[in-house]
């Protein structure tokens, strides 16, 4: 009696995780509220309000340890939404939407790294998720914000000559999204993927296979928004673009900031 009733508290816990973490089935709410400013984009889906569900489960381990049952069904969640989502995130055209649906993606490796009991990980890519994607939300809204609050990105491009801070800002989120050697994601993208692998039960593999398939869809889209916002030719249907700025200094100074932590925390805190 006394396991069921942890069983059912699990569920009920798992169940709140996943509409709060924005995991499959509960998810459709995180791009939608990318109507809100910027800023307050970043803080929601970079560290804050999203990430509450996989704290959650981290901070009640003990008692998701007790029935394996709930294990799986985590780790299941977890990889099936870091899959989906990165799916959905290359059919998108809202620069705002694909970042968005790249945060549900990285939550669902956070979810998985739980459901494989490594708690410390998941947290840690939490983290670590915190600099790229705060630094990816802001950069994005310096060229929303330079384009006349225009945020389909099939009319930008030719932006890398008007906006190099912003370009690089972008590149080195998305190279650490994406999990580029030695940058900040990698450090704990990496770890999750090879601690699925080396589970050695079914849910581990399942986890492990679409992860990794998670990772070639998300370099996809991260190298796609990049190449449609900063270098094609422009598409911007008359707007002339020599006239868009780069972000000024208060916007600037922060995204530095969050670049130099999407460089350098991941080894620092692995260390």
């Amino acid at each position: 009696m006394r396991l069921n009733a942890i069983s059912l508290i699990c569920i009920l816990l798992l169940i709140g995780a996943v509409g709060k973490s924005a995991q499959i089935g509960s998810h459709t709410w995180s791009p939608d509220a990318m109507e809100g400013p910027t800023p307050v984009s970043a803080s929601i889906h970079a560290a804050t309000m999203v990430t509450a569900g996989v704290f959650m489960i981290a901070r009640c381990s003990p008692l998701f340890e007790y029935p394996p049952t709930a294990l799986i069904v985590i780790t299941s969640a977890g990889a099936t939404t870091s899959f989906l989502a990165a799916t959905t995130g290359i059919l998108q055209n809202d620069l705002k939407r694909v970042i968005a649906y790249s945060t549900c993606s990285q939550l669902g490796y956070m979810i998985f790294a739980c459901g494989i009991s490594n708690y410390s990980v998941s947290v840690f890519h939490l983290m670590n998720h915190a600099f790229f994607k705060a630094l990816l939300f802001l950069s994005a809204g310096s060229v929303i914000h330079a384009m006349s609050d225009e945020q389909d990105m099939r009319k930008m491009g030719g932006l890398a000559s008007s906006f190099p801070l912003t370009y690089a800002m972008m590149l080195i989120g998305s190279l650490s999204l994406i999990g580029f050697p030695f940058l900040t994601g990698f450090y704990s993208k990496d770890v999750i993927l090879e601690l699925a692998y080396t589970k050695y039960t079914i849910s581990g593999n399942f986890a492990f296979w679409l992860g990794s398939i998670s990772v070639l869809f998300t370099s996809y889209y991260s190298f796609r928004l990049l190449f449609l916002t900063f270098l094609v030719p422009t598409n911007s249907f008359g707007r002339d673009i020599s006239r868009c700025h780069d972000a000024p200094i208060p916007m600037a100074i922060p995204s530095i900031l969050l670049a130099l932590g999407s460089l350098f925390v991941g080894y620092l805190a692995k260390v």
